[in-house]
């Protein structure tokens, strides 16, 4: 059976975060189609991956005969996370906006997965096709043609990372307007931010079939 790796990063609760009802509802659409399958969690808000060293930079591009004590600890470090991508599936990713751009949490398991020779840039990656769907919430509206949309870094930096140099099949869900539930100066935009939160529910529950169905085949 199939393998999902499945990463949130909300500093949330799932009650309180927009990005993991989503994730969620993939999950348990998932899980539905995969009873006998594996899912392989991390919450990097509860338990975060830890920041790439000089260390366990280095070592990646070093034979592992030639590691240092600090460079052998760290690297396999990073290999545990690595291992888990290369396992994988497909690969769910819940990545609220926060000041523009992902949580740091992401962004240190981002660099502890991405090896040039091995997860990126290399022909015989183990990675390379796998599906990935990102839930990008957002407080606001980023989407083409709004005022906001030249600060979107979010879904800019996850197709460079993502889809351009580790080679995964990249679909994004996009919950926005989040905020306006509780910031007075958006009330009327709530019927928006529902439609939205609507349409990426559906999207997540589609999107998790259609990948339960590629797998079956």
């Amino acid at each position: 059976m199939a393998t999902l790796l499945h990463i949130d990063s909300s500093v949330f609760p799932a009650s309180a975060s927009a990005s993991r009802a989503v994730t969620d509802a993939f999950r348990k659409t998932w899980e539905e189609q995969h009873p006998e399958g594996t899912v392989i969690y991390r919450d990097l808000a509860a338990n975060p991956v830890p920041h790439i060293t000089a260390e366990g930079h280095t070592a990646g591009f070093a034979a592992p005969d030639t590691h240092t004590p600090e460079q052998a600890d760290a690297f396999a470090v990073r290999l545990k996370f690595i291992e888990e991508l290369e396992q994988a599936d497909a690969v769910l990713i819940g990545a609220p906006m926060y000041n523009f751009s992902i949580p740091s949490t992401l962004k240190a398991w981002v660099d502890n997965v991405l090896l040039i020779g091995r997860t990126a840039m290399s022909e015989e990656s183990k990675v390379k096709g796998t599906p990935v769907t990102v839930v990008a919430s957002r407080g606001g509206s980023y989407a083409p043609g709004t005022p906001r949309e030249p600060f979107e870094y979010v879904q800019n930096y996850l197709e460079a990372v993502l889809r351009d140099t580790l080679a995964l099949d990249l679909t994004f869900i996009v919950p926005e307007l989040t905020m306006a539930p509780h910031n007075p100066a958006m009330a009327e935009l709530v019927p928006l931010f529902e439609a939205s939160r609507t349409q990426a529910l559906d999207a997540a529950t589609t999107q998790a079939k259609e990948l339960a169905r590629r797998f079956a085949a």
